[in-house]
């Protein structure tokens, strides 16, 4: 078989038709291209080149191995640069999992974000709930997870990636409609859409705890798991709810959006989460740009 190096001697004096040119463009002297020349042409088995004492002519046979001599150099240099790209974390892959209220309004701001930042590494993403996103993260499925908190692993690492406000949901037709923001108080006695703690247990026990905190008992309650259905009940006209500031961006019919006073007043928390020995090269880059102040404000 050839080598690489007798390529390019080859497309040297194709290109120049003149072995002293080619000799000096690749730093060496006219012996060794020639010998290397004659040993690609003896591992092709055809003459590739006709030299005479006044010019250098290339062969059919070596028209047609010149474009294939050219894309072989191209893709070994590509194969190069890629292979150095991924070692330094500037290119690779990344999957990405997430929950369905993640992917309302910060996931696509991440995603823009990192291709532009990042722009030669492949996003995989994958909406999972948060139970499934932290066996996805420990089996290697996936590189990094977008889920709410607790996290009790201790293979993973987690950072506080966004805290947003509760807002109720509410009919448009309801007279709290009026008010400009609502207490938790005005939900008492109530009909309300309550989360269910069988695939939404965090929102489940962080609206229970507000609500039992000012000893407010809503009446009628409904249970839903996902965010769009709670906003579908209350279009229907069957309660109010309390959903993350990103469910705004759903636009439901006949749901009107109120601020809601709450201590704290952001108490919804996101977290990126991914493994502690994590050997995705381009993860410590990825992690280097979202924790920059700029990245922080653009995300909020």
């Amino acid at each position: 078989m050839f080598e690489l190096s007798q390529l390019r001697c080859f497309v040297a004096a194709a290109d120049e038709l003149h072995f002293g040119r080619a000799a000096a463009r690749l730093n060496m002297t006219q012996p060794p291209l020639s010998r290397q020349i004659q040993l690609l042409e003896r591992a092709v088995g055809a003459a590739l080149l006709e030299r005479t004492s006044r010019s250098v002519r290339v062969t059919p046979a070596g028209r047609a191995f010149l474009v294939e001599a050219r894309r072989i150099l191209k893709l070994s240099e590509s194969a190069a640069l890629k292979a150095w790209r991924i070692a330094a974390g500037k290119a690779g892959s990344l999957s990405i999992g997430f929950t369905a209220a993640a992917g309302y309004n910060f996931l696509p701001k991440l995603i823009r974000l990192t291709r532009s930042q990042m722009p030669n590494v492949d996003l995989a993403l994958k909406e999972m709930v948060s139970g499934e996103q932290v066996e996805g993260l420990l089996t290697g499925r996936i590189d990094l997870g977008l889920f709410r908190p607790p996290i009790d692993q201790r293979e993973l690492e987690s950072l506080c990636i966004l805290q947003e406000p509760l807002l109720a949901a509410i009919g448009s037709d309801d007279p709290r409609a009026r008010q400009r923001s609502l207490r938790l108080q005005d939900f008492d006695k109530k009909p309300f859409i309550m989360y269910s703690t069988d695939g939404a247990r965090y929102f489940h026990d962080l609206v229970t705890v507000l609500l039992n905190r000012e000893q407010v008992s809503p009446t009628n309650v409904q249970y839903m798991t996902q965010i769009h259905s709670i906003l579908a009940l209350v279009s229907a006209g069957l309660g109010a709810a309390m959903v993350p500031a990103a469910a705004q961006s759903l636009h439901f019919d006949g749901v009107t959006f109120r601020v809601i006073r709450t201590t704290p007043e952001r108490p919804v928390e996101l977290y990126l989460v991914w493994r502690k020995d994590s050997d995705n090269a381009v993860m410590s880059q990825f992690l280097e740009l979202i924790r920059t102040p700029a990245t922080k404000t653009l995300l909020a």
